[in-house]
């Protein structure tokens, strides 16, 4: 058996996620679909994390097994042939037998782009949040640099987002090595995220809270408290998911 190492870029719009689905069209599903196709095998395709309905990746990894004698070459150019131009497979790579997508990964880097353009570009709608109001970025700042290092990121975590009853589990505790916010152009502003690893839907739920914080709802001393509190009831809502892209994967 082969183990095929797949980097992997999408548009996250049309898809339900990357979670492969019965009924509703997944990136996952597609993938696994053309590579049948392409091997005459059940494939079954690990992808480094799941995002959700409507995110989109650059630098999504997943890797597959397989008897297949079909060169990395070969499998590059056929399955960008084949898949829909939403999906573009970037790099093929033959990896050792204990590489694993998920398992293997030490960390990703996750991007959430606002737009505070008065009038948001049609061409933005699917790729940014449209906030067109200025945002205070001192207190984004101060609230952001609380975030780098170990913390327990239990407010900031949807249900399902772990099995709870794993033994030896290190439960919501994340380890955050980058926060950052910054103006990326006149009227955009990115924030930025590298971690050891994401709960679910954790990226959204801090930037919809440090979203309340910029636009002057939330003190910088109420984030504070939400992420000390350990309580998602405490937290601001999840900001939608079409700002939100997964850059890169670091193993």
């Amino acid at each position: 058996m082969r183990n095929i190492r797949l980097l992997i870029a999408f548009d996250g719009t049309g898809y339900n996620g990357w979670q492969r689905q019965k009924f509703d069209a997944t990136v996952q599903g597609e993938i696994e679909d053309r590579l049948a196709l392409m091997t005459k095998e059940v494939i079954s395709l690990h992808g480094a994390g799941r995002t959700d309905a409507g995110v989109h990746a650059e630098g999504m990894v997943a890797n597959f097994l397989s008897e297949s004698r079909i060169s990395c070459p070969t499998f590059f150019q056929g399955l960008n042939s084949l898949l829909p131009g939403a999906i573009r497979i970037l790099q093929v790579s033959e990896e050792s037998p204990d590489f694993h997508a998920r398992f293997s990964a030490k960390g990703k880097h996750y991007q959430y782009t606002i737009s505070t353009d008065p009038v948001l570009m049609p061409a933005e709608r699917l790729y940014s949040l449209h906030v067109p109001l200025p945002l205070d970025e001192a207190a984004l700042s101060e609230c952001l640099a609380c975030l780098i290092g170990t913390h327990d990121f239990a407010s900031f975590e949807n249900a399902g987002s772990r099995d709870k009853t794993r033994p030896n589990s290190r439960g919501s505790v994340r380890t955050l090595s980058l926060a950052d916010g910054r103006k990326t152009g006149n009227h955009r502003y990115t924030f930025s995220f590298i971690g050891d690893g994401f709960l679910r839907q954790m990226v959204r739920n801090l930037v919809g809270t440090l979203l309340e914080v910029g636009l002057g709802r939330r003190t910088v001393e109420g984030f504070q408290h939400s992420l000390a509190a350990k309580k998602r009831s405490t937290a601001g809502p999840s900001a939608p998911p079409q700002g939100l892209t997964l850059k890169e994967v670091f193993y």
